[in-house]
C-alpha cells in the first residue's frame, strides 16, 4: 500500500536533431508530459508522449496534460494505493484517455520499485537484463539517404530494421530496399494509411519476405485487419488497434494479426502492458515493444517491459542520439553492444528528468498535493 502525497505534471517541448516524418505528418520537437508521484522521500516518475496534435491517436500532449491535472491525479493523490490494478480502477470511470492514465501508471510502477528496492524490470517480471533492439527509419528525403542510414544500421549490427510506409513511400521503396538488402531483416509500418481498396498492393508485398506489416489499416479496426490477414502471407502486426487486453483477445480470436505491438503509453500504462503480454502469451501470439518519442524516462520504461519473456522481435528502444542532441531524461539511453541495450541494476526506473533541462523545456507544470 503506497500513500501519494504528491503529484506533480510538467508538459515539455524537446527539440527533435531532425524531422521526424511518418503517414501521419512530421514533427521537429517532442511534446511530452511527466508525472512525478512522490510518497514520503520516495518520488516516481513516468512519461506520456502522444505528439502535440491529435493525429495518432485521439490524444494530445496539452489535452493528456489538463486530463491529468484536472481530472485523474485529483482522485490519486492524498490516497494509498495497493497495485497496479486499484490504481486502474480509480481511473476506470473516465473512459479512455490511455495517454494520461499510462503516465500515472508508469509513475506509481517506478515509485513502488523504489518502494521494494528493486529495478522495476524484475518487479515486472523481467527475465534478462540485455534486450534486443531495431533500428527504426522515417519517410527521407530520398531512397539513396534511406539506403545509406539502412547500411549503417546493418554495419552497426542491428538485427531489424523498422520502415515508415505511406503514400509515395511504398511498393518502390520496400524493392529497392530488398534488392539492396536481399537477407536483411526487416519490417513496415504503415500508421493505418490504408484500406482494404489496397488488397493488391499488399499481395505484392508478399514477394518480399518481410517480418511483418504493422498496423496496415484503420486505427481502431479488427475486422478488416481479419480480412486482410486472410488474404495475405505477411503476418500483420497490431499496433494502434490494440489499446486494452480485451481489444488483443478480439484481435487474437478472429485472427486480425499474428503479431502484437506492445507500447505501454498506448495502453494506459504497464498495469494494461502486462495484462496484454500475458494474454497474448497464453495465445501463443509473439509481441515486441514499440516505442513513441519518447525521452529516456519513457524509454527506460518500454525498455523494463521488454525484458519478458513473450517479447520474441527486437523492439523499438533507441539511442537518445537517435533523435535527440540532448535528452531530457538521464541517464541518456545508449547501446550496450551490437542492437542491445541493457538494463540498469539501480532501484525502481534507473532514469529520471535533468533538473536545469526540465526547467528549460517545460510549457506547463502543477502540482497536487494531499
Amino acid at each position: 500500500m503506497i500513500a501519494i502525497d504528491t503529484i506533480e505534471i510538467y508538459r515539455v517541448r524537446v527539440p527533435l536533431v531532425y524531422p521526424f516524418r511518418t503517414a501521419y505528418g512530421s514533427d521537429d520537437a517532442v511534446e511530452s508530459v511527466l508525472v512525478r508521484m512522490a510518497s514520503g522521500s520516495l518520488a516516481g516518475w513516468g512519461e506520456a508522449q502522444p505528439f502535440s496534435l491529435p493525429a495518432y491517436s485521439p490524444e494530445y500532449s496539452a489535452g493528456v496534460y489538463r486530463t491529468i491535472t484536472d481530472v485523474l491525479a485529483r482522485g490519486l493523490v492524498g490516497q494509498r494505493i495497493a497495485g497496479g490494478e486499484d490504481l486502474q480502477a480509480r481511473m476506470a470511470c473516465f473512459k479512455g484517455n490511455y495517454f494520461a492514465k499510462a503516465a500515472l501508471d508508469m509513475a506509481w510502477w517506478d515509485l513502488a520499485a523504489r518502494q521494494q528496492g528493486l529495478p522495476l524490470w524484475k518487479v515486472l517480471g523481467g527475465v534478462r537484463d540485455v534486450v534486443e533492439v531495431g533500428a527504426d527509419f522515417g519517410v527521407m528525403e530520398s531512397l539513396d539517404a534511406l539506403l545509406g542510414k539502412i547500411d549503417e544500421a546493418v554495419r552497426a549490427g542491428f538485427a531489424r530494421v523498422k520502415l515508415k510506409y505511406a503514400p509515395d513511400w511504398d511498393l518502390a521503396m520496400v524493392a529497392e530496399v530488398r534488392r539492396s538488402f536481399p537477407k536483411l531483416v526487416f519490417h513496415i509500418d504503415c500508421n493505418s494509411a490504408y484500406t482494404l481498396a489496397d488488397l493488391p498492393m499488399f499481395r505484392e508485398l508478399d514477394r518480399f519476405g518481410l517480418a511483418m506489416i504493422e498496423q496496415p489499416l484503420m486505427h481502431d479496426d479488427l475486422i478488416d485487419h481479419a480480412t486482410l490477414q486472410k488474404q495475405i502471407a505477411t503476418p500483420i502486426c497490431l499496433d494502434e488497434s490494440i489499446t486494452s487486453a480485451n481489444k488483443a483477445r478480439k484481435a487474437i480470436e478472429i485472427g486480425a494479426c499474428r503479431w502484437v505491438n506492445i507500447k505501454p503509453v498506448r495502453v494506459g500504462g504497464l498495469t494494461e502492458a502486462l495484462r496484454i503480454h500475458d494474454l497474448c502469451a497464453a495465445a501463443g501470439v509473439p509481441c515486441w515493444v514499440g516505442g513513441m518519442l519518447e525521452t529516456a524516462v519513457g524509454a527506460a520504461h518500454c525498455m523494463a517491459m521488454a525484458t519478458l519473456t513473450n517479447i520474441r522481435y527486437p523492439s523499438d528502444i533507441f539511442p537518445s542520439s537517435r533523435f535527440f542532441a540532448k535528452d531530457l531524461g538521464r541517464p541518456e539511453i545508449a547501446l550496450s553492444g551490437p542492437s542491445r541495450v541493457t538494463l540498469p541494476t539501480s532501484v525502481g526506473l534507473g532514469a529520471k528528468p535533468d533538473e536545469e533541462m526540465l526547467g528549460r523545456c517545460t510549457v506547463e507544470h502543477a502540482r497536487l498535493s494531499g
